[in-house]
């Protein structure tokens, strides 16, 4: 259950139907998700998110769309964020994800998490050779 309501009209808003407008284009779809319309209750946190996610996930950079959004899945999945680990499943797979490639990130995911674990118990020292200051 939400902790808010979407505003019943967001786009009466001029600055979030700017946004919703820049989401439009940048994606090339009508569609606005529901964490777009959520936000929508403050212009101010929209802008905000909007440009980031904008910035980071929608602008060329040294890292490939399907890599990003398959990061995006992990951290996701690490946070417990349902929302996010299924919009950015779709989102990867709308950027060629395949099935296999699903199941691998998961393996990768699934292996992170216990070795993190047990590391974290053991409070293994980091190792000479990876601390890239010494």
């Amino acid at each position: 259950m939400s902790t808010i309501a979407p505003p019943a009209d967001p786009e009466s808003d001029a600055r979030v139907k700017a946004v919703f407008d820049d989401i439009r284009a940048t994606r090339k779809s009508d569609f606005i998700n529901n964490m777009w319309l959520w936000l929508a209750f403050d212009a101010d946190l929209l802008e905000q998110t909007w440009r980031d996610v904008k910035a980071v996930m929608a602008t060329p950079s040294a890292l490939d769309p399907l890599v990003k959004e398959m990061l995006y899945i992990a951290v996701s999945v690490s946070n417990g964020c349902g929302y996010c680990a299924h919009s950015h499943t779709a989102a990867a797979r709308a950027k060629g994800m395949s099935d296999a490639e699903h199941a691998d990130l998961l393996r990768v995911i699934s292996l992170a998490a216990r070795t993190n674990q047990l590391a974290t118990a053991l409070q293994v020292p980091v190792d000479a050779a990876f601390d890239r200051t010494a």
